[in-house]
């Protein structure tokens, strides 16, 4: 018990400074960090339970869902082929680097392809145990692939397309009136319930996340959903749980792994990210819309950086939140089929796993 007070009050100490100055989905990103290194000294719990993860996973499946807006999609108009067309572009680029990383000696396929999945990096990190990746890796390099564009994002922004702060941006699309915080969180538990269950009848990979997810898809876009909002304090909770789930996992024959892979993943993020940034162009060209918003559109990740860079400088910030919803939800939904599809074609016989032998596997069909 003391080492979960220990690992508790440390993430929230952690938290708290990173959430201060910006830092996207900042609990998860400290219970992996705090995870990582009480895991490394022995002062970590032996795991997290299984049923606190799944319902992590719920939660932030259901938080997710409530992003995705009837007004915010219907902005695209007919310029909805080519978005998506991007999107589906962005993906298999995205596969394709993963697999080239999955060639490393310390890393499956199926790891290495979720690894580098552009969009959804707290969602993929949470089903890629269920779905037999290693989540430590997924973990780290995910966080790698959004640093890195959150980081350079102003860089380009100035640089590359001489984009100033305007006076008059225009405000993002909200959403109407919340609902009580309480009927929120009946809401939430019902939809927990039902969206996981039929996933996992449906034997859908990352039932726990997808499944609620797309019940409240299917509720905000019908105009269902009566307000729906998940508290934030519940989603905090959700992204340490699966952070600690992550970082309590870790040993140090983990860790001198992946940072032998890191090279190999560092490089592979900046050439996706290149050609991502390709992909605005073509966008920008077939729509109409200015370069900086084309680029904005298609970055593979640091989402509410970008959000922020296209408030700041008066872009259209609704087809961007648009482009953006519908890249992340196509990374969310179709990149595990793909990514278990490509590892499977790919195995490869006596390929050493960096997760360890004494952690207990998770079927896929559970």
């Amino acid at each position: 018990m003391w080492k979960w007070v220990l690992l508790v009050a440390v993430t929230v100490a952690v938290t708290v400074p990173l959430d201060l100055i910006g830092v996207p989905s900042a609990a998860l990103f400290a219970a992996l960090i705090v995870g990582i290194v009480l895991a490394l000294v022995s002062l970590a719990p032996a795991g997290v339970p299984r049923k606190a993860g799944i319902a992590a996973q719920g939660v932030l499946g259901v938080y997710i869902g409530t992003m995705v807006h009837r007004d915010a999609l219907t902005a695209l108009g007919s310029d909805w082929p080519i978005v998506l067309g991007v999107a589906v572009s962005t993906l298999v680029l995205s596969i394709g680097a993963g697999a080239l990383l999955g060639l490393h000696r310390d890393m499956s396929p199926l790891t290495g392809s979720l690894a580098l999945v552009a969009g959804g990096a707290s969602g993929l990190v949470a089903i890629a145990r269920e779905l037999g990746g290693d989540d430590r890796v997924v973990a780290v390099v995910q966080y790698l692939r959004v640093a890195l564009i959150t980081a350079s994002m102003p860089v380009v922004v100035t640089v590359v397309y001489h984009a100033e702060k305007s006076g008059h941006a225009a405000a993002p699309a909200t959403q109407g009136d919340s609902a009580p915080w309480y009927l929120s969180i009946a809401m939430l538990v019902v939809i927990v319930l039902v969206g996981a269950t039929a996933g996992r009848l449906a034997r859908m990979p990352g039932s726990g996340l997808l499944g609620p997810m797309a019940v409240t898809i299917a509720l905000e876009l019908t105009g269902t959903s009566f307000g729906l909002a998940v508290p934030m304090a519940l989603v905090q909770l959700g992204y340490a749980v699966i952070g600690w789930q992550a970082g309590v996992a870790f040993t140090r024959e983990s860790m001198r792994a992946i940072g032998r892979a890191l090279p190999a993943a560092l490089s592979l993020i900046v050439v996706l990210n290149v050609a991502c940034a390709g992909l605005g162009v073509l966008l920008a060209h077939v729509t109409g819309i200015s370069m900086l918003e084309g680029y904005l559109s298609t970055s593979p990740g640091g989402i509410y950086a970008v959000l922020a860079t296209a408030v700041e400088t008066g872009s259209n910030v609704t087809f961007i939140v648009a482009a953006q919803v519908v890249r992340v939800l196509l990374m969310l939904f179709a990149a595990p089929l793909i990514a278990r599809g490509l590892s499977k074609l790919t195995q490869r016989p006596h390929t050493r796993a960096s997760t360890s032998d004494s952690r207990e596997p998770i079927r896929v069909a559970d």
